[in-house]
């Protein structure tokens, strides 16, 4: 066996090591027991569509047999289906630093974007009066965000300036109504400074809206600290609702009585049951509903949310920040020098809880991956992506997906 042979089996076995040690002493590692996922699968997808809590099943069939197919529509009442949106928008809170009876939880992202900037935009022309007529926008955001900007800056008279997050300060202005950014970015997985681009937001007099997709389950948000306007996000991915799972408003309780959805549906009416013909809306978070809960959904998000029983989100935080460290350490022991490039930031007030990697044959890569028992995720042209989940994902797993994608590439 040669020198170099030699060396690389004493490097695996080292890392090998340390992933069982880091594990042992992870005290979040039993939370794996909470989630249902295949015996040998290393799961890095999570910040796509997060595993399945194991509770989620049995509590499903319970809605669908006793709720549905025998109380019928009793359960509007009995079984607390017509409060359901606001109910799990308050468990959603403590995950995203929010007090309650600010979140409302239904629809997709994209309509509850197109909500929030609206609003946005009528809370700003109600409250500045004419001349703030730009909509900021973030040019890396994924794409829905941007199609949806556009609709809404045609709708109120906006114009929308596309600039990068790290851009943003230099073109806020006196002409600046609202600007749109993600926490995250979905692609290379950079974390944007929520705190210091909020208070430069207001500084210009404008309101600030986040998307929360990417963070919201994986890091602290803080959203009422921060003085955040209004933000959205995504249930699917790191907070395990499942696919297709709703999505979350976020109106800041100041601006919930001035707050004028451009939706605005029966179920946020004040008087819902009334059938009236003029459109009154009701008090609070509950004006961000619009048409009839998709219970079968909303109920399954309610289940997988009592994983987070007990679970601080800064202890997830410090251990999504040792996994991304421990699987870039082991991507530059195992994958050839020059193969792969990360394209996430090193820096821990930079970086999500995902690992983009740029490589050769990406495509043809990740299916040769996910054939072997790691599952990850393809971005075209050429980014791998990696997302860790802490709340299932250990550093075994880490260690493993990396020395997998070593053999790939060697």
């Amino acid at each position: 066996m040669s020198e170099t042979s030699v060396n690389a089996e004493a490097t695996a076995a080292s890392l090998s090591i340390r992933a069982e040690v880091l594990d042992a002493e992870d005290a979040l590692g039993k939370l794996r027991e909470r989630f249902t996922l295949p015996d040998g699968l290393v799961y890095l997808d999570g910040n796509s569509l997060g595993a399945l809590p194991a509770g989620v099943p049995g509590r499903v069939a319970d809605v669908v047999s006793r709720e549905w197919g025998e109380l019928l529509i009793r359960s509007w009442d009995e079984s607390g289906w017509w409060t359901a949106p606001e109910r799990i928008g308050d468990r959603i809170a403590p995950l995203v630093g929010a007090a309650p009876g600010q979140i409302v939880v239904g629809d997709s992202t994209s309509v509850n974007v197109f909500k929030a900037l609206v609003g946005a935009a009528r809370l700003v022309e109600a409250s500045a009066g004419a001349g703030r007529d730009e909509l900021v926008v973030d040019a890396t955001t994924f794409p829905t965000d941007g199609y949806i900007a556009a609709s809404a800056a045609r709708m109120t008279g906006l114009k929308v300036v596309a600039v990068e997050p790290g851009e943003v300060p230099s073109v806020l202005g006196p002409r600046t109504a609202a600007v749109l950014l993600n926490h995250a970015d979905y692609l290379s997985g950079r974390l944007h400074d929520l705190p210091g681009l909020t208070a430069a937001v207001h500084a210009a007099g404008a309101l600030a809206v986040w998307d929360l997709c990417h963070t919201a389950g994986a890091l602290p948000v803080e959203l009422d600290a921060n003085g955040v306007d209004l933000a959205v996000g995504c249930t699917y991915k790191y907070l395990n609702g499942g696919p297709g799972s709703p999505a979350y408003l976020y109106v800041a309780r100041r601006h919930q009585e001035a707050f004028d959805s451009p939706l605005p549906g029966w179920t946020s009416h004040a008087e819902p049951f009334a059938m009236t013909p003029d459109y009154v809306p009701a008090q609070g978070a509950v004006r961000g509903r619009v048409g009839t809960p998709d219970i079968l959904s909303m109920l399954a998000l309610e289940a997988s949310l009592e994983v987070w029983e007990g679970v601080s989100i800064e202890a997830v935080r410090a251990k999504s920040l040792a996994l991304t460290d421990f699987f870039l350490e082991c991507v530059e022991a195992y994958v050839p020098a020059g193969r792969v490039e990360c394209v996430t930031p090193r820096a821990h007030a930079e970086r999500g809880s995902q690992i983009a990697l740029r490589g050769g044959n990406a495509a043809g890569v990740m299916r040769e991956l996910v054939a072997r028992g790691v599952v990850g995720d393809f971005r075209h042209p050429d980014v791998l992506r990696f997302g860790f989940t802490p709340l299932y994902v250990g550093f075994a797993d880490a260690e493993r997906a990396a020395r997998t994608l070593g053999h790939i590439y060697g």
